[in-house]
């Protein structure tokens, strides 16, 4: 984390199991360079086992805990062993040896406090806490989100350790939640999984707060994420909105390359301006691709399907064009421009398999009425008029597009290139098959 920053560490969102309101836990501010870099205080273990205490010791992590002895519970310090070497892995760079943390997973805070473990100048958090290469997480309703929060603060403390900053506010905690949203099973970490379910992140709840600010009207641009200042972090939304930035760069086929460099680029004042010339040319696709990626968020989001090959557009023939569309992808050039002011006869043919199981389930250009993606009727045809805007806080039209179904006629108010695609989650793209005709023609 940046040496200069007052930040809050570690926010956890709760939802009823049920997909309920959101319980927003502010935390306590982060250390200041001088509290962070403060040694460790050596446990009186004897005292700490006499108040209910138990010691749990790995590699990498001792964790006292006053939580009754318990598979999920006990099998932590496993567990973060386990992270340390993808976090080496991910980053590139250890810290010096012997690195170990030392964490408290908590019941009763009191009784942390009369031990020394919660020393008093620790600052009020309701759910987890880092400083240096101490740790400190109140227990949680589930197994995943115990876990989760324990890898979130170690992803700092790591990063901490082995590279001296994290960057800014949205990369700080973009690479936490990234690296803490994983996966276990028979004893086996894989850190960074996109989460395919809700079912498998209990608690988690990051989709849900983007999908809720999307349906409120509330998109946020990729320069608003970008720019989250030291205090953002009070808020619940701007974690899950961190996260989906750096799911978007880490997933996407064109620019997880360039993102898994910014590790390198943590301790560079100007991170930001950095980041922005390794992506060059591509910074406004970027941009723009971002928008398109949140307003389509889902579990199991299909980055290789999704990924929108920008081809810009040639003028119109006279006598129209013929396009083919792909079911099984997202957004696609059609290759030609339409002008503002001008009208265009859009019609569409084709049927094509939106399902394979439990039998093929074939649509037609109006879709599907029996069920919905994204408010529109699934299998029905969408376009979108895109060109690059100077704007960056425009929200563009690859987010928001119109139906064009088997025909309609498109009136557009700005140039730019058709774009088109058949309606479906792109969370759901593998088993879609088959194509679509559209022609274009002015009126």
């Amino acid at each position: 984390m940046q040496p200069t920053a007052t930040l809050l560490i570690g926010v956890a969102l709760l939802f009823s199991t049920c997909g309920g309101a959101v319980a927003v836990a502010q935390q306590g501010e982060a250390p200041t360079p001088a509290e962070s870099k403060s040694p460790q205080v050596a446990p009186d273990d004897a005292r700490i086992k006499a108040a209910g205490i138990r010691k749990l010791s790995g590699e990498h992590l001792t964790l006292y805990t006053d939580l009754p002895s318990a598979r999920a519970v006990d099998e932590l310090p496993a567990l973060f062993d386990q992270a340390y070497a993808q976090w080496r892995d991910y980053f590139g760079k250890e810290p010096k040896s012997p690195w170990r943390v030392v964490g408290c997973l908590i019941g009763d805070k009191q009784k942390f406090q009369d031990v020394g473990l919660a020393p008093a100048d620790l600052p009020p958090f309701l759910h987890g806490y880092y400083r240096s290469d101490q740790v400190w997480l109140y227990e949680q309703p589930s197994d995943y989100y115990r876990r989760h929060l324990l890898l979130h603060e170690g992803t700092h403390a790591y990063a901490d350790a082995a590279l001296g900053s994290c960057g800014p506010p949205w990369y700080l905690e973009g690479i936490a939640e990234l690296l803490a949203t994983h996966s276990w099973v028979d004893g086996k970490l894989k850190l960074n999984v996109f989460p395919t379910r809700r079912e498998d992140v209990p608690l988690w709840g990051r989709i849900k707060v983007v999908r809720d600010a999307i349906d409120a009207g509330h998109p946020l641009t990729l320069n608003e994420v970008l720019d989250y200042g030291p205090t953002a972090h009070r808020r619940a939304e701007p974690y899950a909105w961190c996260w989906a930035l750096a799911a978007f760069l880490d997933g996407h086929p064109r620019y997880h390359e360039r993102f898994q460099k910014l590790p390198i680029l943590v301790l560079e004042p100007n991170f930001n301006q950095k980041v922005r010339e390794l992506f060059g040319d591509d910074w406004k696709q970027l941009s723009d691709e971002w928008q398109a990626f949140a307003a389509n968020l889902e579990y199991a989001y299909d980055f290789e399907r999704a990924a929108i090959d920008f081809k810009a557009g040639q003028p119109l023939p006279a006598a129209g064009a013929t396009v083919t569309i792909a079911a099984d992808r997202g957004w696609q050039s059609s290759g030609y421009q339409l002008e503002a002011g001008k009208s265009y006869r859009l019609s569409a043919s084709g049927r094509f398999q939106l399902a394979k199981n439990p039998r093929p389930w074939i649509s037609e250009l109006n879709g599907v009425s029996i069920r919905y993606s994204q408010g529109k009727p699934l299998g029905v045809l969408l376009g979108a008029v895109y060109s690059p805007s100077r704007d960056p806080q425009a929200h563009v039209a690859l987010a928001t597009p119109i139906t064009i179904g088997p025909a309609a006629t498109v009136k557009p108010d700005h140039s730019g290139t058709l774009y088109l695609r058949v309606n479906d989650s792109m969370a759901e793209l593998a088993d879609n098959a088959g194509k679509v005709e559209v022609r274009i023609i002015e009126e």
